[in-house]
């Protein structure tokens, strides 16, 4: 009795399950694409660029995990606020409270069990396309990778298992602690007035100090330093509660005191509509326009970071190559490259010293980086400091017999003129001609180049680096340390920071635009009698619906406007370690506005199908 008094219920309430079921199946399919991109071994495994970004997918999964867990509460609580007078009327009629509370247990374990099948075979599909284009992008491709992966399906069913018996056992309790008359007249309670007055203005003085602060310390990010982040998220997470708490009611008050906009048409009625439902959403408006910001900042962040690799390498290694006596083959490849510099460096070896020639190093002194904490990775020059004969660089400087040491210049040009693996028992040691001249060993030389775009070159860079590696057979990929292995790092992570970014942003907004609509509809049983009154006065019903695609309007718009600027001031904390923090930063704004529109419009609908009789919707 109780399964098909549960399947009457989910049928009654279908068309507000099926946008909880949208947000939820959303959340489980990426959830599980994240899981299987992060947790299959014989694909990790297999290369070690698949593998370093396994964590990016992991950080992916717990974010998703936590916004997924308050979603799902505040989803079901919604839910239950629309069945609370349904379960009254049920109870006066001799049912017992506990078998209302067991009825409203199945509904959500049968709502969860369900999204979760559809998740999964959602997320199955996703994981295999999203997996394809993810190893077409890093020009790697494995036979260990399998899109229906079980260890996934087992974290996520236990992970949504556990969630949807959490939720189902809060509704349940919240369920039980109600009376009979509580659930009868639920729509009939109104929300509580706005604070006026000293407090208010109190309030409001503090919300855009705040904002103001946390806006200066995102935008002087870069004197401020890491401080300026903790500072930002307090400050603008504050201010956008008490902004919304105090200055919109106060917005929604002066529009509709303004005549001329207020006695045109309904709006007087829809300005009127406004006010008495700001107060109970203000703090679900601002939590939306965080989740916004989050959301477009998340995505705009991962294409921004991508579109960094070559600065980021950059930063990390001045010259595109340096290769110790170049073989026949090594030779061909570099002949292929435009280098804007090249140049080639002299030495000699015995037990003791490696012998650089001064002369080579001062005819073309190498560049080198300022270095990160010039906070400016665009600019390189070249070694300026003395370049003394006999100097000793580098290794244990207090074991250097008292001789010279070079500067930190010098030592910062010669960490990539000579790699770390070779000559590991030697000092560098800097000759003139004539000294040179005397060691009675081998000449050897070392080339080194940049180009004007390293990008350009990458399979010439690969080429280079597995002859790197065949002609010094004890030294692993990580070893080499070349600019190209680096690069081939930070790319696959910056993928998948794009992934990642992406697919959150999308969950993010979808389940922030439910929260919203959830919010506008729980309250919408309240409205009826306001619409009813107005069509039996004679209200026609092409004003009543233009009226509410107005009102829902100006609520959807507010978090929106405040969302997008803080994106805009947001992204400004990037420039410390971006060149260009607002790359492209339309996409995702033009996704968010696509997925919100469509909330809206879905959001309006269910209003009207609420509010109005059915013979005046359209």
């Amino acid at each position: 009795m109780l399964l098909k008094l549960s399947m009457a219920g989910l049928k009654s309430k279908l068309k507000d399950y099926v946008v909880l079921l949208v947000g939820l199946v959303m959340s489980i399919s990426i959830f599980y694409m994240f899981q299987t991109l992060a947790m299959n071994e014989a694909f990790t495994n297999a290369n070690s660029l698949i593998s370093s970004i396994g964590i990016v997918f992991r950080i992916g999964s717990f974010l998703l995990a936590t916004i997924t867990f308050f979603y799902i509460l505040y989803a079901n609580s919604f839910l239950l606020s629309l069945r609370q007078k349904e379960f009254g009327m049920y109870m006066m009629l001799g049912a017992k409270k506990n078998k209302i509370t067991m009825l409203m247990f199945i509904e959500t374990l049968i709502l969860g069990i369900t999204s979760l099948i559809i998740g999964i075979g959602l997320g199955v599909g996703l994981s295999k396309g999203i997996g394809q284009l993810l190893m077409k992008e890093l020009e790697f491709a494995s036979d260990g990778y399998y899109a229906f992966y079980v260890p996934s399906i087992r974290v996520t069913a236990i992970f949504f298992l556990i969630l949807f018996f959490i939720a189902a056992i809060m509704n349940a309790l919240k369920l039980s602690r109600i009376t009979i008359l509580q659930l009868v007249h639920s729509d009939t309670k109104a929300d509580k007035p706005s604070v006026k007055g000293a407090k208010t203005f109190f309030v409001a003085v503090i919300g855009v100090i705040s904002l103001a602060i946390g806006y200066g310390s995102l935008i002087n990010m870069k004197t401020l330093s890491i401080a300026g982040l903790p500072i930002a998220t307090v400050t603008t997470t504050l201010g956008t509660y008490l902004v919304f708490i105090s200055v919109l009611p106060l917005i929604i008050n002066l529009v509709k005191r303004n005549k001329r906009w207020n006695e045109k048409g309904l709006n007087s009625f829809t300005f009127a509509q406004l006010s008495f439902r700001v107060n109970g959403l203000t703090k679900v408006l601002a939590t939306v326009a965080m989740l916004i910001a989050l959301a477009v900042g998340a995505i705009t962040g991962g294409m921004a970071f991508k579109n960094n690799v070559g600065l980021t390498v950059d930063a990390v290694n001045v010259y595109d190559i340096t290769i110790h006596n170049p073989t026949t083959n090594e030779k061909k490849i570099l002949a292929n490259i435009q280098f804007k510099e090249k140049n080639e460096y002299r030495y000699k070896v015995d037990q003791q010293f490696v012998y650089y020639l001064k002369e080579d190093l001062e005819k073309n002194r190498p560049f080198i980086q300022p270095g990160f904490e010039k906070r400016d990775l665009t600019q390189i020059k070249r070694v300026s400091s003395e370049l003394p004969v006999g100097a000793i660089v580098g290794k244990d400087i207090k074991n250097a017999m008292n001789r010279p040491i070079l500067s930190e210049e010098w030592n910062k040009a010669f960490n990539e003129i000579q790699p770390s693996y070779l000559y590991t028992q030697q000092y560098i040691q800097i000759v003139n001609q004539k000294i040179y001249d005397q060691i009675k060993s081998k000449e050897q030389y070392v080339v080194n180049g940049k180009t004007n775009d390293f990008i350009t070159y990458k399979k010439e860079w690969k080429k280079l680096d597995d002859l790197q590696l065949q002609k010094y057979p004890n030294v692993t990929k990580e070893q080499l340390n070349s600019k190209y292995s680096f690069y081939e790092i930070i790319y696959g992570f910056t993928s998948g920071t794009v992934f990642m970014g992406f697919f959150l942003g999308i969950a993010f907004l979808a389940m922030m635009a439910s929260c919203l609509m959830f919010k506008i509809l729980s309250g919408a049983t309240k409205d009826i009698h306001r619409y009813q009154m107005l069509h039996k006065i004679g209200v026609r019903h092409e004003l009543l619906t233009k009226s509410i695609y107005k009102e829902l309007w100006l609520v959807f718009l507010f978090p929106a406007i405040v969302g997008i600027v803080h994106v805009f001031v947001g992204m400004n904390m990037f420039s410390l370690i971006l060149m260009d923090p607002y790359f492209r930063i339309w996409i995702p704004i033009a996704i968010f506005a696509v997925i919100y529109t469509a909330y809206y419009l879905i959001t309006v609908q269910l209003y009207k199908g609420i509010v109005l009789p059915s013979k005046m919707r359209i």
